[in-house]
């Protein structure tokens, strides 16, 4: 069998031998989600003709899933265009005609995404009352002069005292009992529903940022996530067209389906291992000996490359480092990893044949009275329901028909997606009887809900920083590997991209897309001589 001989002049070299023949580099992007289009459509646009794209499942898209029912696409992932000042996404979107049917209303303001921004939001108790929409008001200032200045530990640098731990879920229900605790002009009954309604807003607070519970977000990180100016946008006929639109101009060629990646054999120094790998291909090609990397595949085809793009989600790195890379990762590496937050975000479509709730009804809230001196936002497996923070509605109705989209995050996700749709709808539609007291709500004519955190290919819907971790390990994901500058040692044979590895757009659409193109950046100007 020919075996993969690593050739003498080719650690001579950080551009490898082949590059002094002419030959292209061989880059091999892994995942084809956000960030690897966006850094294969990079690289070929730039003149790179060896490009492979290895996607594990059979679509493309990756955290974006536009799924069609009847007339209507559903959002099982990536929902709203966050912010168009400069938001390539959103360009990518204006540019190609995609908001052309986007109503008013659906370009939203609010650092809370809706469906609409016209309409009220309902705050309904578990008793059966809707709240007071002036109580709500006064809360909703309150809450979010308490957000405004969990923002400024970062932005302004100011210490976190011990008592708030650090974390954004212990500082803001702190300090917001306090408040409410302390206003003279509120009868007790008020009281006890404004502290009532800190849970429900940390639950929506917890869906936002993709983590099991507030207490989870490292208050001192927090303000550095940036918010990119200008409204929230839903796309009408599915975030799925920008996919679409990254990958026209890949030619179809490059892109492998159903192609999940078993190891990364990384670092040419490990010879013996790289014959090894080799060694299974007895048709390796003359050219291939001396690769930087071999990808090895779940079909047991190993792929040469000199460069890799590793895209896959944060979920899955926690999950599978240990066995993906091969040397393994640097311990700087796999501290930022483990370090660094990511939890499951599902949603809970209900179908119905005729709306229950009022025209100006454009979301449910849900606030339990009985959590009003709560500590935790966590609940036995068989009261996951109570995670369950809202149900927005879907807007216009001449688009969508008459569904509501309910928002379930942590741990109670995951339990959620264990159970059947039959389960899951009779319970969504008993908590609805419940807190709006009308127990004659018929069952959903159908349900459609994601699964992101038991999906192994994903293993949570997008990242935060946890408590202990900073912008500093997001820094580090993000670094090529090898680390060592040398000549003898060929560079950026292992990079990073997704939106976990972007420090200010983390968990956004834009975030993963800057990357993948920044990654790119990295390869185009290091070959910029082959390439021109």
């Amino acid at each position: 069998m020919q075996s993969c001989e690593i050739s003498a002049d080719s650690t001579d070299d950080p551009l490898s031998s082949g590059l002094r023949r002419k030959r292209q580099p061989r880059i091999v992007v892994i995942g084809a989600g956000l960030a690897g289009l966006s850094a294969a459509k990079a690289l070929l646009e730039s003149g790179f003709t060896d490009v492979t794209v290895l996607e594990a499942t059979d679509r493309i898209g990756g955290r974006v899933q536009s799924v069609q029912l009847g007339h209507a696409i559903f959002e099982l992932g990536a929902t709203w265009i966050h912010g168009s000042h400069g938001n390539p996404v959103y360009h990518l979107a204006e540019d190609n005609g995609l908001l052309e049917e986007t109503t008013d209303s659906e370009r939203s303001v609010g650092r809370i995404s809706l469906y609409s921004k016209n309409g009220v939001a309902y705050h309904l108790t578990n008793s059966g009352q809707r709240i007071p929409k002036d109580v709500v008001e006064e809360f909703s200032d309150l809450y979010n002069e308490v957000y405004n200045l969990t923002q400024e530990f970062f932005q302004r640098g100011k210490p976190v005292n011990a008592e708030s731990q650090n974390s954004v879920g212990v500082f803001t229900r702190d300090v917001v009992r306090k408040r409410v605790k302390a206003d003279p002009d509120d009868t007790e009954a008020v009281k006890r529903l404004k502290l009532a309604m800190i849970q429900q807003y940390l639950k929506v607070e917890s869906c936002e940022s993709s983590s099991h519970s507030m207490d989870e977000v490292s208050l001192s990180e927090f303000g550095e996530w940036t918010e990119i100016p200008g409204a929230h946008h839903v796309i009408p006929c599915g975030f799925i067209k920008i996919v679409e639109i990254l990958a026209r101009s890949i030619p179809k060629s490059v892109i492998q389906l159903r192609k999940p990646v078993k190891c990364i054999h990384w670092n040419q120094s490990v010879s013996k291992e790289i014959e090894r790998v080799a060694d299974h291909n007895s048709d390796l090609p003359e050219e291939n000996k001396g690769s930087n990397v071999f990808v090895e595949c779940e079909d047991c085809e190993f792929i040469p490359a000199d460069h890799v793009i590793v895209t896959v989600s944060l979920g899955v790195l926690k999950k599978r480092h240990e066995s993906l890379f091969h040397p393994r990762l640097p311990e700087e590496k796999v501290m930022a990893i483990e370090k660094l937050g990511i939890n499951t975000t599902d949603k809970i479509f209900l179908e119905f044949e005729e709306p229950f709730w009022s025209s100006e009804c454009n979301s449910i809230q849900f606030v339990w009275e009985d959590e009003a001196e709560s500590e935790s936002l966590t609940y036995p497996e068989e009261l996951w329901y109570k995670k369950i923070c809202s149900f927005d509605v879907l807007y216009p109705p001449e688009r969508y028909g008459h569904v509501l989209s309910g928002w379930i995050c942590g741990e109670e996700a995951l339990i959620m997606e264990k159970c059947d749709d039959e389960t899951v709808a009779e319970t969504c539609t008993e908590m609805l009887r419940k807190f709006t007291g009308n127990p004659n709500i018929p069952k959903p004519r159908r349900i459609l809900r994601s699964s992101w955190g038991s999906n192994p290919h994903f293993r949570g819907s997008y990242s935060y920083t946890q408590v202990g971790s900073s912008g500093a390990d997001v820094e580090k994901l993000a670094k090529p590997l090898p680390y060592a500058e040398s000549s003898k040692t060929p560079p950026m044979q292992v990079m990073f991209s997704g939106e976990a590895t972007h420090r200010k757009y983390y968990s956004t659409t834009h975030g993963a897309v800057l990357s993948g193109q920044r990654e790119a950046a990295r390869l185009i100007e290091m070959y910029q001589d082959l390439l021109q």
